[in-house]
């Protein structure tokens, strides 16, 4: 994807993004941002070619290797938007609260292993990786290290736009049982909270406990995603509850009868 579809998304006259431009020198650089638009949701973006690559995660990425997280590409964004924080306004694309989750470097990994153990790969590996939709990698940053992959879905269903990927953790030092992103509720780079930076009233006028958005919001697809996840853990908690209610409540009944038995 190329900075004419951001640059298209927006109107910089209204909101404090960065301006599209394509960097001639490119780093490795790599940055999540936590955003609350109409969903709450990470970005994820890594610098290759003079732009960030950019995917939507919605339950962001994972230190655990058990975990599949969907990663929906998205548009190119400009190398400027690594450390951009602060709020959209309402009416603008992507209306909301960002805040830079995480920083740091990546590079490429060879895509065959070395007796067991990815190595570092080049820049043509990499971009091969990508055209063949199977991208490894590894991160040096604040909070996420070690290697990882992003792996190309197939076309699933009629219409899908081919832009589904998984973001997936490898087995390494750096993997994390159980991982949860909600313990991290910082910014890397201020410290702020994203309560904190939703008041700033330096940014915009906005409060975080009202609707991110009124106007433009994330592509459908992206909103659409989110709330079928949203419906899908809340059903899942549903039936936890259920189930450990239950328990508890044959454990009582166990304990009631244990006495009434125990007093004959």
């Amino acid at each position: 994807m190329a900075l004419e579809e951001y640059k298209r998304k927006r109107r910089f006259e209204d909101t404090p993004e960065p301006p599209p431009k394509v960097e001639k020198k490119s780093a490795h650089r790599f940055v999540v941002q936590k955003h609350r638009a109409s969903h709450l949701h990470y970005d994820f973006r890594l610098e290759k070619d003079g732009v960030l690559l950019s995917w939507a995660v919605p339950k962001g990425p994972s230190l655990d290797p058990a975990d599949k997280r969907l990663a929906m590409q998205v548009e190119d964004h400009p190398v400027s938007y690594y450390d951009f924080e602060g709020i959209i306004p309402e009416g603008n694309y992507g209306a909301g609260t960002v805040m830079v989750w995480d920083v740091g470097n990546w590079e490429p990994l060879s895509p065959v292993a070395v007796n067991g153990k990815y190595v570092p790969g080049t820049e043509k590996e990499a971009t091969e990786m990508l055209q063949k939709g199977d991208l490894k990698f590894r991160l040096k940053g604040k909070r996420l290290n070690g290697d990882f992959a992003l792996i190309h879905m197939k076309r699933r269903r009629p219409g899908s736009k081919g832009n589904e990927w998984l973001l997936i953790k490898k087995h390494d030092d750096s993997a994390v049982e159980g991982y949860n992103i909600e313990e991290e509720d910082s910014s890397a780079i201020s410290g702020r909270t994203m309560r904190e930076i939703a008041g700033d009233q330096g940014s915009a006028e906005w409060e975080s406990d009202r609707p991110a958005s009124k106007g433009r919001t994330k592509q459908a697809w992206l909103a659409k995603a989110v709330a079928k996840m949203d419906a899908k853990n809340r059903a899942a908690k549903t039936v936890v509850k259920a189930a450990t209610g239950k328990k508890a409540a044959e454990k009582k009944t166990r304990k009631s009868t244990s006495r009434v038995a125990r007093k004959k």
